[in-house]
């Protein structure tokens, strides 16, 4: 264990190396209070404290990123170079941002860019105590609420959606599900798989007497937003219960998990268990995803063209750059009715690392624009794009 009388970090490893991809705990004191801020991958036992917020959170950063292979080939000794940005939030965007990450250091020899997924609400705090460079986010500011970012920006850089998983012995995918379905599994009142309510919809399938368990996020997400969005957009029976979209889940019954990790390894792993999660997270984890019902009534995937035709209809960008495109109408036939955008959080002015940060978010809207549609991250739309760039030009 090592140790240092200021900007200390200890770290605990098995073998003393980074092996696999887990990490059990990274934490870190501000204002001596403790905050457990990750627990995402597999198969690594790491342990980090730290004092000294600012300095010390990011040599955690780029420790997390090594261990997951986002920094790769490189030593914790590179993230104190000149030319490194450190971010932190959204589970959602984690994989993409790897991606971007390493192509970036490939293109961009010294410049390095360390992230970690600790969801959307905790990036924004970080970002607002300017704990890190930038943050990622899927919910508007607003949506969180006693958080104080004064002088931030969203900067809309992704494309993706909310998947619902699903674990069923014998059942493939293709699970045809509705959002008034969805409502009431989470209000507990739809309570086993074989309900006349889901084997209506789906003739020819034998789905068994097996309690649904549901699963949901424990931190503020930017999942639970998306997915909340959607159920109090066509569940009168969720919205008369929990009103509109939340970053943090109204569970009265399920299962609670950590990230889009935590949600994948809970379905996984049990039996009977629904859950909504990120696209890429069900690609990688090969988790069987239902379609969902949109506002055609046609049943879709959270595929690349079914999210793109979801955001079909942004034809101008607001002020404040927050775009909704859950449940879009129906002429958009092909749309799957829970994508969402993401956002990179910044500050407009005061940044220390002002040029790299424009240039790192420059690559994300441009040459990084279609890095993810093999995780099921579709190119943001030209519209978006434009003002994406503008703001980034703004930043000082």
């Amino acid at each position: 264990m090592a140790d240092a009388a200021t900007d200390a970090i200890d770290v605990e490893a098995r073998d003393g190396v980074f092996r696999g991809l887990r990490v059990v705990s990274v934490r870190y004191l501000v204002h001596d209070v403790e905050e457990t801020i990750g627990s995402y991958t597999r198969n690594l036992g790491l342990d980090i404290r730290c004092k000294a917020p600012l300095p010390c959170l990011k040599r955690v950063l780029f420790l997390f990123a090594a261990a997951v292979g986002v920094a790769l080939g490189l030593t914790a000794n590179a993230a104190a170079s000149s030319g490194t940005l450190t971010g932190a939030g959204s589970t959602l965007v984690a994989p993409l941002e790897s991606r971007w990450a390493a192509q970036f250091a490939a293109a961009n020899p010294g410049d390095q860019v360390s992230y970690l997924g600790v969801g959307s609400g905790v990036g924004i705090q970080y970002v607002g105590r300017g704990l890190v460079d930038f943050g990622a986010t899927d919910a508007p500011l607003a949506a969180v609420g006693g958080v104080t970012c004064s002088g931030c920006a969203l900067v809309p850089w992704a494309l993706s959606a909310t998947g619902i998983g699903y674990n069923i012995t014998g059942v493939g995918e293709g699970l045809r599900l509705t959002g008034k379905i969805l409502g009431e599994i989470y209000l507990g009142e739809i309570t086993n798989w074989d309900n006349p309510q889901i084997t209506s919809l789906n003739t020819g399938i034998h789905l068994p007497n097996l309690k649904i368990t549901p699963v949901y996020r424990s931190d503020t997400s930017g999942d639970s937003y998306a997915f909340t969005g959607f159920l109090s957009a066509v569940s009168s029976a969720w919205t008369a219960r929990n009103g509109e979209a939340t970053i943090s889940f109204p569970a009265s019954i399920g299962v609670a998990a950590k990230g889009n990790a935590g949600m994948a390894g809970e379905i996984s792993s049990v039996k009977g268990t629904i859950g909504y999660v990120s696209a890429s997270y069900l690609i990688t984890q090969k988790i069987t995803v239902a379609r969902i019902q949109n506002a055609d009534g046609n049943y879709e995937y959270p595929n690349v063209p079914n999210i793109e035709n979801a955001a079909a209809g942004v034809t101008s960008v607001p002020a404040g750059n927050v775009l909704k495109i859950v449940n879009p109408p129906r002429k958009y036939t092909s749309a799957y009715p829970i994508s969402t955008f993401s956002y990179a959080l910044v500050h407009m002015s005061g940044n220390a690392n002002d040029s790299l940060l424009k240039q790192w978010l420059t690559y994300c809207v441009t040459s990084g624009r279609s890095a993810g549609v093999v995780l099921d991250f579709a190119p943001i739309p030209n519209v978006a794009q434009a003002a994406a760039l503008k703001t980034i030009n703004s930043i000082s």
